[in-house]
């Protein structure tokens, strides 16, 4: 069975973040991409200069358009990351949304970019329409500390708090929070990084407090305004397991380039 995916994310000439991080990923693990570059940038903004276009939201309702005539627009997931215009952003949610009602199976992925260590390098005026128009539709959302803390108001310092501002995540509409990255100390050193992820399934909450198997790939991936979906695609699989020993050891094993697949959404009809 084909899986289709809308990606709708950054691209670059020189570098790997956004569509060009998250594609060729995907299809290796089976997907079939449709690919919307939400801005082409000569390179990611962490750079001292960068150049390029940025799709305005008329721009996205075009090409939008075209798929919907040639009736092409089926898809079992759309994912989301960088983008600098907030009208853009609710054309986003407009057209998931629209998905959604084809499709009332269709998970929608949102990584939303809006910072990394402390500073913003996407536009302040993003957050209020991440935190009410966005994530309030994302079934998975992917942020890392920063993002996490921006999007609840709420200071991560301790674990106890993180698993606080999945719950405010949580409260806010999607089923599965993965924090990708955070500041929080490894018992393993400081080579390695904590994630932590909480997925909500009807009444119930699977939480995977800790995850050391995956921080070489994080602490190695210096993300800007990208992160590896593969990654995070596989860690929200596994969560979903009981045994938090065999999560670890198969996501790591995964990460490390072993088979993990990831089932379609049912399409009704």
């Amino acid at each position: 069975m084909e899986c289709r995916v809308l990606s709708i994310q950054s691209h670059v000439v020189r570098g790997y973040v956004g569509n060009k991080s998250a594609s060729f990923p995907l299809q290796v693990l089976g997907f079939e991409v449709d690919s919307v570059n939400s801005v082409q940038f000569s390179n990611h903004t962490g750079y001292a200069h960068w150049k390029g276009q940025v799709l305005t939201a008329d721009e996205l309702h075009v090409l939008y358009q075209g798929l919907k005539l040639n009736n092409v627009n089926q898809y079992d997931y759309v994912l989301t990351g960088y983008t600098r215009d907030t009208s853009f952003l609710e054309m986003v949610v407009d057209i998931v949304q629209e998905l959604k009602r084809q499709n009332p199976n269709l998970v929608y992925v949102c990584d939303p970019v809006l910072g990394d260590h402390g500073s913003m390098y996407v536009p302040e005026n993003l957050r209020p329409v991440y935190k009410e128009k966005v994530v309030p539709v994302a079934d998975i959302i992917t942020p890392n500390q920063f993002e996490a803390e921006l999007l609840t108001g709420k200071k991560i310092s301790i674990e106890k708090e993180a698993l606080e501002v999945m719950d405010l995540l949580h409260d806010m509409g999607p089923d599965t929070v993965v924090i990708t990255s955070s500041d929080l100390p490894s018992s393993l050193g400081e080579k390695y990084l904590i994630a932590l992820g909480s997925h909500k399934k009807k009444q119930e909450r699977e939480r995977l407090q800790r995850l050391t198997g995956v921080v070489e790939i994080l602490r190695g991936s210096k993300r800007k305004e990208g992160s590896s979906h593969r990654n995070a695609e596989i860690f929200v699989q596994l969560l979903k397991k009981k045994s938090r020993a065999s999560v670890c050891r198969r996501y790591y094993e995964a990460s490390q380039g072993g088979s993990f697949g990831v089932p379609c959404a049912k399409t009704e009809g």
